[in-house]
């Protein structure tokens, strides 16, 4: 087998170029794609972005003549399949049928959804991946090009029959739409969103929906029970060995659920976000897995996530149940301090001794300001520093990325993101 190729991203695979075995190639794309011959033609998981689509149509060819009779969409997520387009292109092309178009049926309420709040998803993009040259909305919108699926399915489907079978299961996780793919003549099961591989399952992240743990979990379980021999997933390495492969899904899930027992019991004392998250601890048992590690997600995300999942949105601080418009509040605040440097003073004091997140709990006092008092300025120019400072303390991607983007929103003078073009 070739080696894995090294990630170029966050969201690229580990896996391009690697063959897998006779007629199965990954192609690199936005995650661990798979190309897969079979007696009707080629079926590849996921058509990628249009930064993706030449090189893996390219790596295709290097290695399969065949068709493309059907992709299949790993889960709903923009980018994923974007290019579907340049594919439909490729086989018109080449005189060959346009490809199946599957999905799971939420796929369609999904897009539905993107196109409702399409300024909202790029302006989360945009804060999520930012980049070192800001792209503007509508040029990123590009990328969020929507391709609805022509044929969906609720729970399994067959999609190819023959000498080598090609099954789809519905394995709800990071959302409501994820795919897996399982090939039974090669005891190859491909987990798509359910299984990232490199990182804890992806629940709670600060700029998305609500993930819902123990339906991940099941999902999870229910992938168990295929005792597969491999299993590819979604960004980083192959898994050999039925063992293995168990081992791994069983770990996530019980993990998964270990949480949940910890929240729910810490919520049934009283606790609120502030006090479980400041209380739990993650122990190696199930978070010293090289799986489980908070390189895109993290623990303290899931916890939010199931808190949220059994509360409302209400912190339990009386002052947020009714509050003031923001540039009161803010005016009001820097109106009862009588003397503004000394709250810089104490912020810098706290970031020189190591707590930058206690230094941006002081800053705040200030640097929420919308006015262009000097005081407001400074503050809001320390509090850059401190979220870059703060972006190199953490783990989690995303985390990282919101630190930046804020950091970057504050340089340019602005405490909103209505300011994001």
């Amino acid at each position: 087998m070739n080696e894995p190729k090294k990630r170029r991203g966050v969201l690229a695979g580990a896996l391009a170029g690697q063959v897998l075995g006779p007629g199965m190639v990954v192609l690199p794309g936005q995650g661990n794609s798979l190309a897969i011959e079979t007696d009707a033609g080629v079926v590849v998981i996921d058509a990628g972005g249009y930064l993706h689509a030449d090189a893996m149509i390219t790596t295709l060819r290097e290695h399969f003549d065949a068709p493309v009779h059907a992709i299949v969409y790993s889960h709903g997520h923009h980018g994923y399949n974007a290019a579907v387009d340049v594919w439909q292109r490729h086989n018109d092309h080449r005189g060959d049928p346009p490809p199946r178009l599957v999905a799971h049926r939420n796929v369609v309420r999904r897009y539905a959804r993107y196109r409702e709040t399409a300024g909202l998803q790029q302006r989360m993009a945009s804060i999520q991946f930012p980049s070192r040259t800001p792209i503007p909305l509508d040029v990123l919108a590009t990328g969020f090009t929507l391709h609805d699926p022509t044929e969906t399915f609720t729970d399994t489907m067959t999609l190819v029959e023959g000498t080598r079978r090609v099954e789809l299961i519905w394995v709800p996780s990071e959302v409501d739409d994820a795919v897996a793919l399982w090939l039974p003549d090669d005891g190859l099961l491909c987990g798509g969103a359910a299984t990232p591989g490199f990182t804890i399952p992806n629940i709670g992240t600060p700029l998305r929906t609500q993930r819902l743990t123990i339906r991940w979990a099941e999902s999870l379980e229910r992938l168990t029970a295929l005792d597969a021999e491999r299993l590819m997933t979604e960004f980083g390495p192959i898994v050999e060995g039925t063992d293995d492969v168990r081992s791994q899904l069983l770990s996530m899930a019980g993990a998964l659920r270990w949480l949940r027992d910890e929240v729910v019991g810490r919520m049934n004392a009283g606790m609120d976000e502030a006090e479980i998250l400041a209380d739990m601890t993650y122990p190696d048992e199930h978070f010293g897995q090289p799986w489980m590690r908070p390189l895109y997600g993290a623990p303290e995300y899931i916890v939010r996530d199931l808190y949220r999942e059994e509360n409302g949105w209400w912190d339990r601080n009386p002052t947020t149940l009714h509050p003031a418009p923001p540039t009161d509040v803010a005016a009001a605040v820097l109106s009862a301090i009588e003397n503004p440097q000394v709250v810089i003073e104490r912020a810098r004091a706290l970031a020189a001794a190591g707590d930058t997140q206690l230094a941006l709990h002081v800053i705040d006092l200030l640097a929420l300001g919308h006015g262009d008092e000097p005081e407001v300025v400074e503050a809001r120019a320390f509090k850059a520093e401190l979220c870059l400072t703060r972006a190199g303390e953490i783990q989690p991607f995303v985390s990282k990325s919101c630190y930046r983007s804020s950091a970057r929103l504050l340089d340019e003078g602005h405490t909103s993101w209505t300011h994001l073009e």
